[in-house]
């Protein structure tokens, strides 16, 4: 069930919201709760319901693997660190089967001429995310951060729905303390505000990110399929799949963000426009941000991270930036993503370091040369995506000598749109770099409002409950509507 659909947004969506408030109203709040539970497991048994088996037992290991390190942690018995290497690794070998199965077969049918028949392995739903959410959970409670949860709440911790397939990450201390002081009922706010971030999500997916797929499918498949493709043709379908999954997975995130908050639950900001930053650093601090902040707080730093020199650290970022890539996807091209990002990286932290020896304040730039800056990251993670999307590594070269006219210059014909195709490729990329992101519009809202995001948009644009801007976002909802007729899988849904 896509939330791009109409089975979602006109049933599924409503009916759900309606019952969860009417019991939360009547007093009835752990009904309530069990329904939300209830209403997640549907959710995610729609694509198929054998897979209800593995949700289910990865749930009921993790939370009694996760009481046992709770109780261990505060008798202080030593062999919790053995438990703990139990339960990752259990985890880490689940994710393994389902998703690297066939790429470690390939890999060494390749490498030693061998002969292994494929497995054909169909990947879980959201394996990759509510494993990564339980991990964290069980460091976590390895390390006597985690109280005892009851099994209702961590279940909808790790089912409720709007996060469930595509994410973002939440950690349990984020999501569960706020089941224990939701207010039931219809917040007029939080419904306001839920189905406003919705609907510019939804607007995201359909009207402009779907109409950005078929030049940025069409181009891939062609060097996929060894045709070369002149210098226009290139770029108009590598910049058509940048902006394409920017919409793509900001709609989501926005989605995920307002159906959570129609229930009164807050998640974490995951998307701040990327393609603004003005270098690497500053990029992954924007974009996916909670699997950023997982990365960084379960992978690097127990590396080590910054404390054991600067070869140690570059070094604890390639490995970071590795399993990241690794983790979008089983394939070399994902691999060869993770480690650009992680050279990206090095590079970035090797200039800050020389600035700073120079006596240089990081701080302070010229207009100039953060628009420099800007448009050489941009590119830079312009030449990554291309590894990201290319089926393989053959086809992306093939991609990079067209980007640079090896096979000369010849006219768009990966456009079927014609001029309007083209408004909407130089339209969209005009929005990411100059125009106000969701939370910058929405800065009065329940997730908005804290002020930890820096927010420069006038008040006076900011959204407000006025006829003008309830026109706004009527027009949106209208368009979005309309695109829906063919609602298309979002790009985060196979990772």
């Amino acid at each position: 069930m896509l939330f791009n659909s109409y089975l979602f947004t006109f049933v599924f969506l409503p009916i759900t919201l309606l019952v969860f408030l009417l019991l939360g109203r009547r007093g009835f709040y752990q009904s309530a709760l069990g329904w939300l539970v209830a209403a997640s497991f549907f959710f995610y048994g729609w694509w198929n319901p054998s897979s209800l088996i593995l949700l289910t037992s990865s749930i009921s290991f993790n939370y009694g693997l996760g009481i046992l390190l709770t109780k261990m942690q505060r008798e202080q018995k030593s062999n919790s660190k053995f438990i703990l290497t139990i339960g990752v690794v259990v985890n880490l070998s689940l994710l393994a089967y389902f998703k690297y199965t066939d790429f470690i077969i390939l890999s060494v049918n390749n490498v030693f001429n061998t002969n292994y028949n494929l497995q054909h392995i169909i990947l879980p739903l959201g394996v990759s995310f509510f494993t990564f959410n339980q991990i964290a959970y069980l460091v976590d409670a390895s390390r006597g951060a985690v109280k005892e949860y009851n099994f209702f709440k961590y279940c909808l911790f790790v089912t409720f729905f709007p996060h469930l397939i595509a994410g973002p990450i939440v950690h349990h201390k984020e999501l569960i303390p706020q089941f224990e002081k939701l207010a039931y009922g219809p917040v007029s706010n939080n419904l306001i505000f839920g189905s406003t971030i919705f609907i510019i999500g939804l607007f995201k997916k359909t009207v402009i990110a779907d109409s950005l797929a078929t030049p940025a499918s069409l181009a891939f498949k062609a060097v996929y399929d060894g045709t070369s493709l002149g210098l226009f043709d290139a770029w108009i379908g590598v910049l058509s799949y940048t902006l394409q999954l920017y919409f793509d997975f900001s709609g989501y995130c926005d989605m995920a963000i307002g159906a959570a908050l129609m229930f009164g639950i807050c998640f974490p900001l995951n998307f701040n426009s990327p393609y603004k930053a003005v270098n690497i650093i500053d990029f992954w601090k924007r974009w996916h941000i909670t699997l950023s902040q997982f990365l960084r707080d379960y992978i690097y730093i127990p590396l080590g991270g910054n404390r054991k020199g600067q070869f140690r650290r570059y070094l604890n970022l390639m490995i970071t930036m590795l399993l990241g890539g690794l983790w979008h996807g089983a394939g070399w091209t994902f691999v060869i993503w993770g480690g650009l990002h992680g050279i990206y990286l090095v590079i970035n932290h090797a200039w800050h370091a020389l600035r700073r020896a120079l006596g240089q304040d990081l701080n302070q730039s010229s207009w100039w040369s953060r628009g420099l800056a800007q448009l050489v990251t941009f590119l830079a993670v312009i030449v990554a995506w291309i590894f990201f999307r290319a089926e393989s590594l053959p086809a992306a070269l093939l991609m990079l000598e067209g980007m640079i006219g090896l096979h000369g210059v010849t006219l768009v014909k990966f456009s079927d749109q014609g001029p309007l195709g083209l408004s909407i490729l130089f339209g969209s990329l005009l929005i990411c770099w100059f125009a106000p992101n969701t939370q910058e519009w929405l800065a009065k809202s329940p997730i908005y409002s804290s002020g930890t995001i820096k927010n420069n948009l006038p008040a006076k644009w900011q959204w407000k409950p006025t006829t003008g801007f309830a026109i706004v976002v009527g027009i949106m909802a209208g368009l979005a509507i309309m695109y829906m007729i063919r609602p298309t899988e979002f790009l985060y849904f196979q990772f």
